[in-house]
């Protein structure tokens, strides 16, 4: 491999490298001397004091960088998409150089909280380990390319929206503010909701994203996902890995400077719950790949308890176990509908291995076991009336649906269970939230 700048790419991502040391640099300075307090403004201020002129460089070095690294991310979202290493580590890199900006002015605001500053520490170190890389990779790998392909617009927009998984993300910001308004007791600050659930939004799109650059192949052997950006070449598998990367960073950036350091945490956790544990080494692994991997759908509703009260108790960890036991019964039933599918792609599903009998019997042990679970908040006295009288209605609906499933059989029955646990979830969730503020 052998270094080199002839590529504007490459020169770019150099300059920008040294635009940052300034930047690096000039901040070390305002820091030691004080400059801050003899400049005040934001992206321009007016010194008081021949220091605080630090501060008016610093801020325009700022400024330049900011312009270089838009540059660079454009330049790489249109020239660099087939590149695996190169299209990931500028937007990543981009993340990092923005998102410490972010922390770095949040903590002048909240009086420099720790876990903020760690954050803005962190982020420092990281960014420079991706702008080191990336000046080498792009010296070695880019190419300035002048025939781009024009590029359908409106399709890649529809093809991201769809990287996201829109329907789960809804789904998952229902459960979140459900945990939000129970951990309140009371409807949230419109601002607070606000960001709990773009952080929730952003982290779970993020792990769909990297979800589906992860089962890329093996999605193109499956009817059901065979149409999926990734898996059908509408959008390059750097684009996927990119676009996930990116959402699953900013969602931490989100959810630590403006929510708490715990429901952050625990959103992180979610992500690599669902992209390593589940999709890199259950998925193919195990029969047991749903159940074990059922928690990471299930920490949404403790991240928003988590956003409303800065910590967790015994009702967190239920809406946890809620969604844990639900997790089952919902995604067999639709793997008996796809059980050919899941064969063909070699997804160990439990119909798949162990046959659709058992799959039907388990889907109703399951069931009897969620609605068992959701009792549990009225029992420790931790929900009222309302949402007691919802789940044994639910409950019954859902039992009703389950005992069909292990009685009759049939692809059919199956659908209408996978339906109505999707609706069930959806509004024994919205019973919570009810039940918090009556």
């Amino acid at each position: 491999m052998k270094y080199s700048l002839r590529s504007y790419f490459a020169r770019l991502t150099l300059a920008l490298f040294v635009a940052i040391f300034f930047v690096t640099v000039l901040g070390r300075f305002v820091a030691v001397t004080g400059a801050w307090a003899f400049c005040e403004g934001w992206l321009v201020c007016v010194p008081t004091s021949p220091v605080g002129f630090l501060k008016l460089a610093h801020m325009l070095a700022v400024g330049m960088a900011s312009v270089l690294m838009i540059l660079l991310l454009r330049k790489a979202w249109r020239e660099q998409r087939d590149q695996n290493l190169i299209l990931p580590l500028t937007t990543v890199t981009g993340v990092l150089f923005f998102g410490q900006a972010l922390i770095g002015s949040i903590l002048v605001t909240r009086n420099y909280p720790m876990h903020l500053v760690v954050l803005h520490t962190m982020s420092a170190i990281a960014l420079w380990i991706s702008l080191g890389v990336l000046v080498f990779i792009s010296g070695v790998l880019a190419k300035d390319k002048t025939d781009q392909p024009k590029l359908d617009f409106k399709q890649r927009i529809k093809d991201f929206f769809a990287l996201s998984k829109p329907i789960i993300v809804l789904l998952l910001l229902v459960t979140t503010y459900s945990g939000l308004v129970a951990g309140s007791k009371a409807f949230p600050a419109a601002s607070l909701t606000l960001w709990t659930l773009l952080g929730g939004a952003l982290a779970a799109a993020g792990s769909s994203a990297l979800n589906q650059y992860i089962d890329r192949e093996l999605d193109k052997n499956m009817q059901r996902t065979a149409k999926r950006p990734l898996a059908d070449g509408r959008l390059t598998a750097a684009e996927g890995l990119s676009y996930g990367l990116a959402l699953s960073l900013i969602s931490y950036y989100v959810m630590a400077g403006f929510v708490n350091l715990l429901a952050a945490l625990l959103s992180l956790a979610g992500i690599f719950y669902y992209v390593i544990f589940y999709s890199v080494m259950l998925k193919k692994a195990t029969v047991q790949n749903i159940v074990i991997g059922g928690g990471a759908g299930a920490i949404p509703p403790m991240v928003g308890w988590a956003a409303a009260t800065g910590h967790l108790g015994l009702a967190p960890w239920i809406l946890f176990a809620i969604v844990f036991f639900w997790t089952p019964p919902h995604f067999w039933a639709l793997a008996i509908v796809r059980m050919k599918d899941y064969a063909r792609a070699g997804v160990p599903m439990m119909p798949v291995v162990q046959g659709e009998e058992k799959t039907r019997r388990h889907i109703f042990i399951y069931t009897i076991e969620l609605i068992a679970v959701t009792l549990l908040l009225p029992l420790f006295d931790l929900a009222g009336t309302v949402y007691l009288i919802s789940a044994l209605v639910l409950g019954g609906f859902l039992l009703y649906a389950a005992w069909r499933v292990f009685k009759v059989g049939g692809n059919k029955v199956a659908w209408t269970m996978y339906r109505w646990s999707s609706m069930y979830l959806a509004f024994i969730f919205l019973a919570i939230m009810i039940d918090a503020v009556v």
